[in-house]
């Protein structure tokens, strides 16, 4: 991948990338190693998540395998290019929770020739595209697709299926609400969760 400025001073500028895929698939992990590689090189980072995502630390973006940086919450995306006025890298973690301006944020902060890494989920719990993200993969010079190990068959997973009857669409949880699963093991949990939903309502009419 090449991720350096071009010698030619008058066409340098930013770029977008994007890492993406389930839960548990390394994505906040690949967004620290690239960030600490950018310190490595003392460029100047800062690192943004949605306040929202108080899981492990209100400050600290915070992988699986507990790797951690400082990051700074923010309640929306437009509250970004305030904070990152004086910076060569911009890291933002779980972007599919913030808002749609979040693209052109990202797109206006490469083009003041900044570099922004972006991790988040590309789909939400039943498989659809969430929020923001495939808007900001379709405008990234770099897009990175991460997976996870399927727990029901050992194969590529990139899925989160929801373990908890919780349908709401933002529910944070780790691995006691979320497990990632295979394009087989998915189809079949889904097939299985619509079959019992449709029992539960015959079985709720037939006692009314």
């Amino acid at each position: 991948m090449f991720l350096e400025n071009t010698v030619n001073q008058n066409e340098q500028f930013g770029w977008i990338e994007v890492i993406c895929g389930s839960m548990f698939s390394g994505k906040t992990e690949e967004l620290i190693r690239r960030l600490k590689r950018a310190q490595f090189a003392k460029q100047r980072i800062e690192i943004f998540k949605p306040e929202v995502d108080n899981r492990y630390d209100d400050e600290l973006v915070t992988s699986h395998d507990q790797n951690q940086i400082r990051s700074t919450p923010v309640p929306a995306a437009a509250n970004i290019p305030i904070l990152a006025s004086d910076c060569d890298v911009v890291g933002i973690d779980e972007a599919q929770f913030f808002d749609s301006e979040i693209v052109q944020v990202c797109n206006d902060l490469a083009n003041r020739g900044i570099r922004v890494i972006v991790a988040g989920l590309d789909m939400d719990f039943k498989g659809n595209p969430f929020g923001p993200m495939p808007a900001l993969m379709a405008t990234a010079e770099y897009v990175t697709k991460v997976h996870a190990v399927c727990t029901k068959t050992g194969n590529l997973a990139q899925y989160s299926h929801r373990t908890s009857k919780e349908d709401s669409l933002v529910v944070l949880g780790e691995k006691e609400v979320y497990e990632p699963l295979s394009r087989a093991a998915f189809f079949r949990s889904r097939t299985e969760e619509a079959l019992q939903a449709k029992e539960h309502i015959a079985k709720t009419k037939k006692n009314s």
